[in-house]
């Protein structure tokens, strides 16, 4: 592909290219010379599941390879104990190097549902990092000022708000450069919230004399509440392990704006297509509901195999035709501009419940399901535009609509 085509691919979803003109020299190069560049994402194992949010940059980096570059998936072994403290509030826990390790196991199983094993080199930072022993660490310090590190946002704060910074801390965005230096590496990729680390390693490399990492910043996606990021402690997350049926079920609950934002990051179709959905759901041609069932077909496929994405929309129709939801029910509105939504208060004002601690009492007894999913946080709120069918045993249904 030429370095046009290259970039409408690269350019896909993300929120910032630095520098763009340095990337396309660099992929000129790359045509010229038949070497491929040497693209860079490092992870650290700090919990043995992912979910689709950590699977945007895997995304990408398929899509770096589909286009014959090279990736280099890294495994923050080293990094992982030191805890990255991007927007902490205060000291992360130090993890055990049994923990990052078994936790790094569960990675590679995973990665591999998405990236092509035979193009992907698996490193882990440890292997030099190690090697670094006092001396090197204290070299490497030395290429950075304190005050360098508190123009970084999260210390910044810590700083003036007079909460806790530890000196640990502080070689976290210096290691994570290191990894660039050491891979020779030509692009890395990370979250927006990423971005001093990344520029981190462009400095590093200029001091050890090699021509500097371009930066690829890829958004950081909204969990399934449609606003804040997806995290497992906050329960609006999908799991790259999770059952095919569940995959399914969560993605059916999206609201239609976030559902294309899923489409633009996690999806293979091609841009041509993604402006034609774009089209049909703005022009009413498409069903949002088609097309959320397409994009959930897609997902569930690529975690457990062709046909299970099918096998998967067949239950969650057959769910719920079996629940014999009905045409007609108590519908509640809400505004978001108001705030979000609790959902007991909506259960209550749809009338299945006579007060919020009855709704939150029926969630917590398993009794309550929204588009079909059982509900077991009884203080859900509903933060997302779109439209919650909930149902409290088998024949009690309200439709509480969010715009």
């Amino acid at each position: 592909m030429s370095v046009v085509e290259q970039m409408a691919v690269i350019k896909r979803g993300t929120v910032e290219i630095l520098v763009e003109k340095e990337l396309e020299a660099k992929l000129e190069k790359s045509l010229t010379s038949g070497v491929p560049l040497k693209i860079k994402a490092g992870f650290d194992p700090t919990a043995p599941d992912l979910h689709l949010g950590h699977t945007v940059l895997i995304h990408k980096l398929r899509q770096f390879q589909q286009l014959g570059h090279e990736v280099n998936f890294l495994i923050g072994d080293f990094t992982g104990m030191i805890g990255d403290p991007t927007g902490k509030s205060e000291t992360r826990k130090v993890l055990t190097r049994e923990d990052v390790l078994r936790n790094a196991e569960t990675y590679k199983e995973q990665v591999f549902k998405i990236l092509d094993p035979e193009k992907t080199k698996v490193v882990f930072n440890s292997n030099w990092l190690n090697e670094l022993g006092s001396g090197g660490m204290i070299a490497l310090a030395s290429k950075c000022t304190v005050a360098r590190m508190l123009e970084r946002d999260d210390f910044h704060k810590r700083f003036t708000t007079q909460q806790p910074i530890s000196i640990h801390e502080f070689l976290y965005p210096l290691v994570q450069g290191y990894d660039s230096v050491a891979l020779h590496s030509d692009v890395e990729l990370g979250g927006t919230d990423q971005k001093f680390n990344l520029l981190m390693g462009r400095e590093l490399q200029r001091e050890w004399g090699q021509p500097p990492q371009c930066i690829l910043t890829m958004p950081l996606l909204e969990g399934l509440d449609g606003v804040n990021k997806m995290s497992k402690s906050l329960g609006n997350y999908i799991g790259v392990n999770e059952a095919g049926d569940d995959i399914f079920g969560k993605i059916m609950s999206i609201s239609d704006d976030l559902m294309i934002r899923y489409y633009e990051l996690l999806s293979d179709i091609p841009l041509t297509e993604l402006d034609g959905l774009k089209r049909g759901l703005n022009d009413r041609s498409l069903h949002p509901m088609a097309v959320k069932k397409a994009l959930g077909r897609e997902i569930v496929s690529r975690f457990h195999g062709a046909g299970a994405g099918e096998a998967a929309e067949e239950n969650f129709v057959k769910r719920f035709k079996e629940n014999e939801i009905p045409d007609d029910m108590v519908q509640v509105n809400y505004s978001l501009t108001d705030g979000s939504v609790l959902l007991a208060k909506g259960m209550t004002e749809a009338g299945l419940t006579k007060s919020n601690g009855e709704g939150r009492r029926a969630i917590d007894g398993g009794g309550v399901k929204l588009n079909g999913e059982k509900v077991s946080d009884t203080s859900l709120e509903l933060a997302a535009a779109g439209e919650y069918i909930v149902q409290i045993g088998k024949r009690r249904f309200a439709r509480i609509v969010v715009t």
